[in-house]
Formats: C-alpha cells, structure tokens, sequence
C-alpha cells in the first residue's frame, strides 16, 4: 500500500509541471541569467563620447541628478568646434543655413523636444525647457526661436564657422545632394544613462543631415526614434540615417524588445535587422544603437562597421567599438 500511495504521489507531482505555464515557468526560472549591470552608468555615441561622459559625470557626482547629468554631457558637444555634426558649428543645409534638432526624456515619460531650431547655442536646453515649462512636447521653426527668446536663450549670429564654411564652399562646386551616412559623415551624439537608485535619462542633439533639404528634420528630437526611456525597462538612443531609424521607431522598438525578455544587446541587433530589411541602398546608410536596461545591462551594434561609443561606470571612462550588421 506504501508503495501505491508513492506512485500515485510522484504521478501527481510529474503531471502539475505539465500544466499550461507551470513548465514554461519552471523553466524560465531555471535557466534566467543574474543581472550582471553597473550603476551609475552613461552610454553616449562616437568618440566625443569621451568628453560629453566626462561632464556628464562630474555634474551626476555634484547634483545627483541623472537628467543634469545628460544634459551637461551633450552640452559639451554643442560647443565643440571641431565637430561638424552638432551645434551651430555644424554642416549647413543646402541653403547654408544651420539648423538644430533635440530632445530629452527621463524614464517617468517627461520629454521635451525642438526641431529647425536656429541660432541657439544650445538646443539640449531649450528642448528641457519645453519639457519643464509647456504642455507641449515639441517645438519648431520659428516658433522654438520665439520660446528661446522668451526664456532668455541668447540668439547667436547666424554664421557659418570657420570650418563649416570650408566645406560648404566644397560642396557647392557640384551641389550634389548625397545623404550618405558613414564613418567619415556620421551626425548626432545621443546619451543614455541610469543613477545609483535606477533613475534613468537620456538626451540627443544634432546639427542633422549635411547639405540636407531646408525644413529636414531628422530622428534625434522625435521621442521613439532618436531617443526613448522608460524606468520601468530602460533607455535607447540612435545615431546615423534618421530616415532609416524613423521607419523603424528604432529607440522605442529596442526598449519594447527588452520590455519583452530581450537583453540590450539582443534588442539593438533585432532593431538593426529591421533596419537593414526596411531601406533599400542599404550599403550607403549607416545607422547604429545604444541601449541600457534598468539593471545597468548594455548593448551596442551598427549597420557597418565603423560605430564606436563611448561608456562611463566608475572605473572609467572608455571609447569602445560596437559590432556590426555587416562585417569588416
């Protein structure tokens, strides 16, 4: 009888995991890796990665705030006159007109953005401002000018730089119009990070496409594209073709991936792969992601070759290169 009510036990046991969910859920349990991030951590795109995560992290060690913190890093790359990709020291469009795009956005989905923005050293801010101080998400045009204005931004000459001049007068022999995104061309500086407590932030500016139609407007100030945050998830932002990343609502798609079980760095390269299977010319368009899940995970990956990056945790602060899509 001992034996039976053994059998009769162990048959009971064997069929409950075969219930719907209890095996599914018995083997997710056994085989869901630990967390292995940092925190605090900042991630921000291409080499003047490097100094944007040195400022980012001297203000998140003075404030403590992870939103100061994204926007003091990219602030420094708005001023920086040997980069041609952002702030009003960046290539015109085909007019010879600088114009500026950015958006901010912190994990609770408080965003602010501007787009077409001229004479304004610093769009970043501005785009805070919106968030901060209208019901309003994005600005543009004119219409941003104004609201610069009237927060006491200071309106710069609108001239090109030195450089930028250089290559406008190049350019204007031919006139041609060829949006190539590549290692040599590569525009924006989109920043990512997550504080001590897992408060998270991002930030994106960009002067845009080179030589771009007047009235162009890229991926760095539309929240989903260019950037996007979520505390309960993570954050993604993207640089290269906004063309390319806008069809594909790249950021937003890599933070719903790691929404559904995706870690950051599977997440980029599924938002690659629909990238690369969205564009047509797909050897001329260069387009790449950085993302951080709520635990301080990371993932990075390009269409091409070529994408580096720039990480902060407190040992350091490395420029590191990201894998690709196609192969050297």
């Amino acid at each position: 009888m001992s034996q039976r009510r053994k059998f009769i036990k162990q048959s009971l046991v064997g069929s409950v995991l075969f219930l719907p969910g209890v095996a599914a859920a018995c083997a997710q349990t056994q085989t869901t890796p630990t967390p292995t991030g940092e925190k605090p951590l900042i991630l921000s795109t291409w080499n003047h990665g490097i100094p944007a995560n040195d400022a980012a992290w001297a203000k998140l060690n003075e404030t403590g705030s992870i939103l100061d913190a994204v926007e003091a890093g990219v602030r420094v790359t708005e001023l920086d006159l040997e980069n041609l990709s952002v702030g009003l020291q960046g290539l015109p469009d085909r007019e010879g007109i600088t114009t500026l795009d950015a958006s901010i956005m912190t994990g609770d989905g408080a965003c602010g953005t501007v787009a077409f923005v001229r004479q304004v050293k610093h769009p970043i801010s501005l785009a805070r401002a919106v968030m901060e101080k209208t019901p309003h998400v994005m600005l543009v045009g004119e219409g941003a000018r104004q609201f610069a204005i009237a927060e006491g931004f200071p309106l710069e000459e609108e001239k090109l730089s030195p450089k930028a001049q250089v290559e406008y007068d190049k350019w204007k022999v031919t006139s041609q119009y060829k949006p190539i995104i590549n290692i040599e061309n590569h525009d924006t500086i989109g920043m990512i990070g997550i504080d001590a407590n897992g408060k998270l932030a991002g930030s994106c500016t960009t002067s845009g496409l080179a030589y771009k139609m007047h009235g162009r407007v890229g991926d760095s100030p539309i929240i989903g594209a260019g950037l996007y945050v979520d505390d309960e998830v993570g954050a993604a932002t993207a640089t290269g073709l906004g063309e390319s990343i806008i069809r594909i609502c790249g950021s937003f798609l890599i933070v719903e991936l790691m929404r559904q079980g995706r870690t950051p760095q599977e997440a980029c390269e599924e938002a690659v792969k629909r990238l690369v299977a969205k564009n047509k010319n797909i050897k001329d368009i260069q387009a790449g992601f950085l993302a951080i899940n709520k635990y301080g995970e990371t993932g990075a990956f390009a269409v091409h070759p070529g994408f580096n990056f720039a990480k902060a945790i407190a040992s350091g602060n490395t420029l590191i290169d990201s894998n690709s899509h196609f192969k050297p």
